[in-house]
Order: structure tokens, then sequence, then C-alpha cells
């Protein structure tokens, strides 16, 4: 248990006096420190006596009424002043704030030593030193435990809500959200603690109030800059400083592992990816490799993205790993391809920014047409820059002046013409060549069936049969358009 500063007080070979503070002699001391800096509460974690040779002290009342309420309010136990050293005298101020405050004033008697009374309240408290050694090892425990089940960061910061008794998380600073994937997203109110940080700095916790006299400590994760660890303290009391300083270096020691997963799995995924691409796997060995990774094709689409910041396009991967989305992610010429369920294509634009412009495929199906699909995406993607607009599916990517390359045009053939030529190559033949004499004669029935000396009815079967493949009316002007430049593709 800790000593009190009556008790304190009490040990007549300290030669301690009290200057003010009377009511107060039932504070808990827990722990001493000597500071000779200005302003010496930024240096507390609560519940020390502070000792010093007296410069700290400032020599105005009001500045020595500061001294003693920031101290209580930073929730110091006393303040022990060395007596024939440096101290200016102590003003009346300083003596009524310090009884109205129930704060404790103590002079040391010269030469008394500061170390005779550190000593004395560690040989006091120091059952509950043991306590807080064995609460700190079991702090560390929680990571070789994560470490050795792979249960990851959510079963390591329940296990310190249950070592500190309250609700711990890992937040991303510059959102407020977790860091990790979780069902349970944090309020408003916390995500706002987190990313503005208005706040008391003490003893490396910036606290922040909350609602219902709760409050957010904050503490940065060691080494990760983009991370914070957060306690939720309730009004009847909040967890030790040290201690949440013990959590944070166990939660950067797990982030740097989760980091390292996350790695080899954008790794493994962009490997994938590169090697579909580039045809050095077989349809079947890509289907099972993607389905390993948690990507049916039957349920998948390519998506090609930009974003004028490259930092956060190369970032893409760890967000979606954050929302718990399967994918996989290559980085080619300033655009990220990444295959990835189709139902998680806006957290993928989430992480994008408002940068960021995406282009989405249409389903993939089979394994043979993730290529096809990487072509839809980058089309769907350029239309997109064309026309300003941060999304754009494939099948609404609509061309504006027509291909530019090869490779928009094989996928401007492949989006409008592609059931046609699908069909024997006789029949595909045939169709195209009514539609380009139809379109090449200004829509007249009777001219194209001259021209191609056939029936009449059989241009209108052949258009007719068009129309009902590729979905589009030579009647509309944005189909016919579509169907002319697709042509010109061919």
């Amino acid at each position: 248990m800790s000593i009190t500063v009556g008790e304190l007080l009490g040990m007549p070979h300290l030669r301690l006096r009290l200057h003010s503070g009377t009511g107060a002699l039932d504070r808990p001391i827990t722990w001493t420190h000597t500071t000779d800096l200005p302003e010496p509460w930024r240096w507390v974690a609560g519940g020390e006596l502070l000792m010093t040779n007296g410069m700290p002290v400032p020599r105005s009342a009001s500045g020595q009424e500061e001294l003693v309420r920031q101290l209580a309010e930073h929730g110091a136990a006393a303040l022990a002043v060395a007596e024939q050293m440096y101290a200016p005298p102590l003003t009346k101020r300083l003596t009524r704030t310090s009884e109205e405050l129930g704060f404790p004033v103590l002079w040391i008697a010269h030469p008394m030593p500061f170390v005779a009374i550190s000593r004395a309240v560690a040989e006091a408290t120091l059952l509950e030193q043991s306590q807080r050694l064995i609460r700190t090892e079991r702090i560390y425990q929680a990571l070789q435990q994560i470490s050795s089940h792979g249960s990851g960061l959510t079963m390591l910061t329940s296990a310190l809500s249950r070592e500190l008794g309250c609700d711990v998380r890992v937040c991303d600073r510059a959102t407020g959200y977790d860091w990790y994937p979780s069902s349970a997203p944090l309020p408003e109110d916390i995500r706002v603690a987190v990313t503005e940080r208005r706040g008391k700095l003490r003893a490396g916790v910036i606290a922040v109030p909350l609602r219902q006299d709760r409050r957010a400590l904050l503490v940065d994760v060691p080494t990760h800059p983009d991370a914070v660890l957060v306690a939720l303290s309730e009004p009847t009391g909040q967890p030790d400083a040290l201690l949440l300083q013990h959590a944070a270096t166990v939660c950067a020691l797990a982030l740097s592992q989760a980091r390292l997963t996350i790695e080899h799995d954008r790794r493994t995924g962009a490997e994938l990816l590169l090697q579909i691409l580039d045809a050095q796997l077989a349809p079947a060995a890509a289907r099972r490799q993607l389905a390993e990774l948690g990507l049916p094709v039957e349920e998948a689409v390519c998506v090609a993205a930009r974003n004028d910041d490259p930092d956060l396009l190369k970032g893409v991967h760890l967000s979606l790993w954050r929302s718990a989305v399967r994918h996989a992610t290559a980085h080619r010429g300033g655009t990220s391809l990444t295959v990835l369920p189709d139902a998680a294509v806006p957290a993928l634009v989430q992480a994008l920014g408002p940068g960021g412009q995406a282009g989405v495929s249409d389903l993939i199906v089979r394994a043979d047409r993730v290529v096809d699909a990487v072509r839809e995406a980058t089309w769907a993607l350029d239309t997109a820059r064309d026309q300003g607009t941060p999304l754009l599916r494939y099948a609404d990517a609509d061309p504006l002046l027509g291909p530019r390359n090869p490779t928009e045009a094989q996928a401007l053939v492949d989006r409008v013409l592609g059931p046609v030529l699908q069909l024997p190559s006789a029949q595909s033949g045939e169709l195209l060549a009514t539609l380009r004499a139809f379109l090449e004669n200004g829509r007249s029935w009777q001219r194209t069936a001259e021209t191609l000396h056939i029936h009449r009815q059989t241009v209108l079967y052949r258009v007719r049969r068009i129309e009902q493949l590729t979905g589009r009316q030579v009647a509309d002007t944005g189909d016919l358009a579509a169907l002319w430049l697709a042509l010109k593709a061919v």
C-alpha cells in the first residue's frame, strides 16, 4: 500500500515540516520525483511527492498560486521545498491556494538529502511497486500470447483492456478509426479526440475530456507515427500512466509484426496478379491461387486507380486490410491494379481519398478474363479522368473521342462488339460487314442491301441481330456512336 503525506510527516528522522494544506494529509504518495525545471507539473504522472531545491518556485504571488494549482490538477501528491537553498519566500496566496485545493506544501530541513526521503517512500510502497511490476509483466506476456496464437491486435487490446481496467484501442492518428480491422467503430467524439488531441499533457499522456466525465487518454505508439494508443477512462479512476507507456510499447511491437504480415500478403498478391497479367499462369492455377487469397473470380472485379499523391496510392493495401477486404494489388506506371470483391469497391474508393479516381471492370467470372478485366478497368479509369468523375464502371464508360491507343481500342471492341465476335468467324464477319455498310450508307436499308447485293429484309434481320447481341440500338445516338467507334477500332 502507498504511504500518505501525514504518515511521511510522522517519520521523525526525515525532519519534514508542513507549511500548508493541513486538511489534505491523507493524500497517498506513490513515488518521489526531483526536478529543478520550470513548470514541473509537466513531468509528473500522478501521486508523486515533488521535491525541489526551490528553483522552479516563482517569485511572484500569482506564479506561486499557478504552481500549486497546476501540481494539484496534474495529480501530484504534494510539493516539498528544500530550506536554505534557492526558494523565494512563500507567499500568502500560495498558502491560501494550498489550503483551498487541499494540496500539501512541505519543508525539507537542510541538509536532509532527498534520497533519504525517496528511500522511505520506496520502502513504504514496496508492495504497490511489486504489484505494478507484476502488472507490467502481464502486459508484456499478452504480446507473447498473441504471437503464439496469431490472434492479432484485437486480442492484444482486449488483454490490455482487462489489465488496465478500461477500454483500450489502437487508432490511426489521421482518421481516429481503429488501426486494425474492427466490427465496433469508435464514437465520433472519441475520433475527434484522437485527431485533434486537444487535452492536457501529463507524463507523456494527453488527457482529452469526453462526455459524462470520461476521458480519452492518448499515448503515442513508439516507432509508429501513424498510430496512437487510446485508453477510455471511467469517472471513478484512470489507469496508471506508467503502465500506459508500457502498453504503448507492447502495441508498437505488435504493430511491427502486423506490418510484416500485411507486407508479405501484399507482395504475395502482387506477384500473383503480375504473373497472371504476364501469362505465366494457366487459368486453372490462377483461379485456384486467387481462391486461396479469398478472391473467387465469380464475385471479383478489377479496379484501376490513380491519385496525385503516390504515397497515398501505395498505402491502399493497408487501408483495405483495415477494412478486412481480401485483395491482390499491383502497381504499374503510376496506376494501382486491384482485384477484389465487387462489394468492396466502396472501401477502396474511400481509401483513395478525395484526390483519387478509379475505374471498375465488369465481373471477372473466369480466370482467363483477368487480363480483359484489367483492360476494362484501365479504359474506365481513363474515361473517368476525361469526364472528371471519381469513379466509373466499365459498363458506363462510353468513350468521348474514341480510343487513343491499341489497348483502349481492344477494350472498346470487347465491350461493345464482344458478343458478336464470340460467334463463329463466318457469322461475326457477316454481321460486322452488314453493320459497317449500314452505317456508311447513312442507315439506309435499301442502299445497304444494294451495296451488299442482298435482300432488304436480310439487312434488317442482321442489324436487329446485332442490336440483340450488343444491347445497343442504332436509333439511339449514344449507342450509334459507340457502335461506329467500335467498328473503327476493329
